[in-house]
């Protein structure tokens, strides 16, 4: 087991500069630096980028279906990390409503938690292949309301990593908290982040900006 180094990449416009905030987590055996490269894709041109690196590349040591406390402490490190970025992007002068998320795979999973346990109406949520976490999943773990946050989730399916029982699940447990989401379910798409899917999230999420 690990905990996470406090490391964090930062792209994009300077904060002073930048109309909204987007904090991109990557997925298992990735980098910072991976789901960077991203943005180029995104209608994130005047925002500032922040990306945390998750020790040995990877949040939590086995899958999001585990047990809980198979994935401790490095899940609530991974998410007391997010919390610290969000606290960083504050600093930096975005309030809640210019923050968005985005994440793949295991990253998509980690956004997904950390958003519903801290529920706001943030500028928005992307989980390219993701669901909450957990064997079971603890509805007291999920608090405050997204008041109408577009969040999207897209998955293939099959997928090798994320049934999409679970990502139907959470996309009910995000609609109870007043998020506004929309889910796209590829068939027989591969563990990848899709040209449509970058489509997707520039049509549905970015398009404000």
């Amino acid at each position: 087991m690990y905990t996470h180094s406090k490391e964090i990449s930062i792209g994009g416009v300077p904060a002073a500069d930048a109309k909204a905030a987007l904090i991109m987590l990557h997925g298992r055996g990735g980098s910072a630096t991976d789901i960077m490269r991203i943005a180029r894709e995104l209608n994130v041109a005047e925002f500032a980028l922040y990306a945390p690196q998750a020790t040995n590349n990877s949040w939590y040591p086995y899958s999001f279906l585990a047990p809980v406390q198979e994935n401790e402490p490095a899940l609530s490190s991974a998410i007391a990390l997010i919390d610290e970025v969000v606290a960083k992007v504050i600093a930096d002068g975005f309030s809640e409503d210019k923050i968005y998320f985005m994440g793949f795979s295991q990253g998509a999973c980690l956004t997904l938690e950390y958003i519903t346990r801290n529920a706001k109406r943030y500028s928005g949520a992307i989980a390219f292949t993701g669901g909450l976490i957990g064997e079971t999943l603890n509805l007291n773990n999920y608090q405050g309301d997204f008041a109408g946050t577009p969040v999207l989730i897209t998955t293939g399916d099959p997928d090798p990593h994320v049934p999409v029982s679970r990502v139907e699940e959470s996309v009910e447990i995000l609609k109870n908290k007043h998020a506004d989401v929309a889910v796209k379910i590829y068939k027989g798409r591969p563990h990848t982040i899709t040209l449509d899917e970058i489509s997707l999230a520039n049509n549905q999420i970015f398009h404000k900006n």
